[in-house]
């Protein structure tokens, strides 16, 4: 990496977007370069979650000569890990719910004192709410108005109405914002009744307006208690 923020400049005590992006894409050309060499193939680990949040460096960990989880929810992939450590016992499955405990992380900053700095659900939320959000409104077109009142049912008791709310807000905001990462995804399969590849189920133009939706959404702090739980 020390060569590459030689080559355009960059100091690399600078923590900033680039110093972040460059490792990522630097990872990926890697690998690519390491395929050709053992003429292989760069299997893609991006998920249907992160797909939607377009948390993923555009032409970075963003692509691969196949995306095998592009359909997959990261709750679902946390789900099969589990289940797979526990078919496995022994060593492996301490290692995979290592793993699992391990909180979600891009890794493109160095760890302070030995803890990841980076924590994903910090930065763009709770993955279960936004797999939540991300079926309900792909698979039966529901309304951000809508999924916010099915998001207090199922929540309640571990998200009050507030944060369903601003992290509803960033979902949207993001989905529409990052469409331009999907509309180049390479090939992956359709795993379950929910896909985001422009090849598959999902046509949407990359400059689309996600005002209408973010209207409705900054509207629910407007509503009574009763209205929003009704």
């Amino acid at each position: 990496m020390s060569g590459h923020f030689r080559d355009i400049g960059h100091d690399p005590s600078v923590h900033d977007v680039t110093y972040e992006n460059a490792q990522a894409r630097e990872r990926t050309q890697i690998l690519m370069d390491l395929a050709n060499q053992n003429g292989g193939l760069v299997i893609g680990t991006g998920d249907l979650s992160e797909l939607a949040l377009g948390w993923a460096t555009y032409n970075g960990d963003h692509m691969s000569m196949y995306a095998v989880n592009a359909s997959i929810p990261k709750t679902l992939v946390r789900h099969l890990v589990h289940y797979a450590a526990q078919q496995a016992g022994g060593a492996l499955c301490d290692v995979l719910e290592d793993i699992l405990d391990t909180p979600v992380s891009p890794e493109l900053l160095p760890p302070v004192d030995g803890v990841i700095s980076q924590k994903t659900e910090n930065l763009v939320g709770p993955y279960e709410l936004h797999d939540f959000f991300l079926y309900h409104m792909l698979r039966f077109g529901f309304s951000p108005a809508k999924i916010h009142r099915m998001a207090l049912r199922t929540f309640a008791g571990t998200y009050d109405a507030e944060t369903i709310q601003k992290w509803l807000l960033i979902f949207y905001r993001r989905f529409f914002a990052q469409q331009f990462k999907r509309s180049c995804l390479p090939d992956g399969p359709k795993v379950g009744s929910v896909a985001l590849s422009p090849r598959g189920d999902w046509r949407m133009p990359s400059d689309a307006s996600a005002k209408l939706w973010l209207q409705q959404i900054e509207a629910l702090s407007n509503r009574t208690p009763e209205r929003v739980s009704n």
